[in-house]
């Protein structure tokens, strides 16, 4: 008799977040999902060095040839998504889940699928950017539906949720 691969019961919840209403919405998803199935949840967000336009960070310089990540950035992503998360998780109320928060740069659809290669369901938002507006993934989701290994739920904006400005 062979032996089938344990299922998705005991692995984690990954949650896309980058703090916007629809990340906001796909976090509170996931995490009632975690309560229901009394699993962790790992938040992941994925980062980039850019202007002071999307992170407020005026002053803050590149490092010029090294071509590393600024620590400070890391830092403060880490620190934006526990306090989100907690800030959610209180929210909601019920039992607490156990919440690991990933921040990692590069491309969001990248750091979300490989971030979520032990888990059992990746949940993401999406903000339907395009002139369809919410009748449409983000890039995003778009990417990781087409290239993830597990079960995805694509949660929608909320009816009060803002659309996404165009970057």
């Amino acid at each position: 008799m062979t032996e089938t691969p344990a299922t998705g019961a005991a692995r984690p919840i990954v949650v896309g977040t980058d703090g916007s209403p629809p990340a906001r919405q796909a976090v509170l998803f996931a995490l009632r999902e975690a309560q229901l199935r009394g699993v962790t949840l790992r938040a992941v967000c994925a980062y980039d060095y850019v202007p002071a336009r999307h992170t407020g960070m005026e002053r803050m310089a590149w490092p010029g040839t090294s071509g590393a990540y600024p620590p400070q950035q890391s830092d403060l992503v880490t620190q934006a998504v526990t306090d989100s998360v907690a800030e959610l998780q209180r929210q909601l109320g019920g039992p607490a889940v156990e919440v690991e928060v990933r921040c990692e740069p590069g491309r969001p659809a990248q750091v979300l699928l490989e971030g979520s290669k032990d888990a059992g369901l990746l949940v993401v938002g999406t903000r339907g950017s395009s002139a369809w507006g919410r009748l449409t993934l983000g890039s995003t989701s778009t990417e990781v539906v087409h290239h993830a290994h597990l079960p995805v739920v694509v949660v929608p904006a909320g009816p009060d949720d803002p659309p996404a400005s165009p970057a």
